[in-house]
């Protein structure tokens, strides 16, 4: 039968799934954010239209157990950097990937500057170079909360300059 905590789908297809318009967009944030596949963007696509779904949700009422759930929403997305504490229900309507792609381990390496393109920050992170307090961090997809972006470091020292081949037989030049 298996493990049931492995068999839920984390996130959903788009239902216009051979629009080119839709595809052409979703090519530009892949590569914006050097994203392996689609599922990648459909995940933060998904997480997005949930947390849209819960704020429409507590918008219609107005118990003691709704600002309780509010005030769990919003420390967690002030927690990640996606909102702040003093935003509105209102204002978290217009969320979009792009707040929850530039949360993650990858985008934040990339705009660091440890590596030189999204694809490099990847490569990275995977190959156990990048970690987080001290700590090895081997997944591009690790949400980074706002505590923990000023800790982002090498885990181990790399040169990441590039290396060209001068000719077949002679040794390789390093440059900057």
């Amino acid at each position: 039968m298996g493990a049931p905590r492995r068999n839920r789908k984390t996130y959903d297809k788009p239902k216009d799934m051979w629009n080119l318009e839709r595809i052409g967009a979703d090519n530009a944030v892949i590569d914006e954010f050097g994203l392996k596949n689609m599922r990648e963007l459909w995940k933060a696509q998904t997480e997005i239209s949930r947390i849209r779904g819960n704020v429409r949700m507590l918008l219609s009422g107005s118990t003691a157990h709704t600002e309780s759930i509010k005030e769990k929403m919003m420390g967690r997305l002030a927690k990640y950097g996606i909102a702040t504490k003093e935003s509105t229900l209102d204002s978290l309507l217009d969320l979009n990937e792009k707040s929850f792609l530039g949360r993650r381990l990858q985008t934040l390496v990339f705009r660091k500057g440890l590596a030189k393109t999204p694809k490099q920050a990847r490569q990275l992170i995977v190959h156990g170079f990048i970690s987080v307090d001290g700590k090895r961090i081997n997944k591009p997809s690790y949400f980074v909360s706002v505590a923990e972006e000023k800790v982002i470091g090498y885990y181990k020292p790399i040169d990441i300059g590039k290396i060209e081949k001068k000719e077949e037989g002679s040794e390789p030049k390093k440059t900057e």
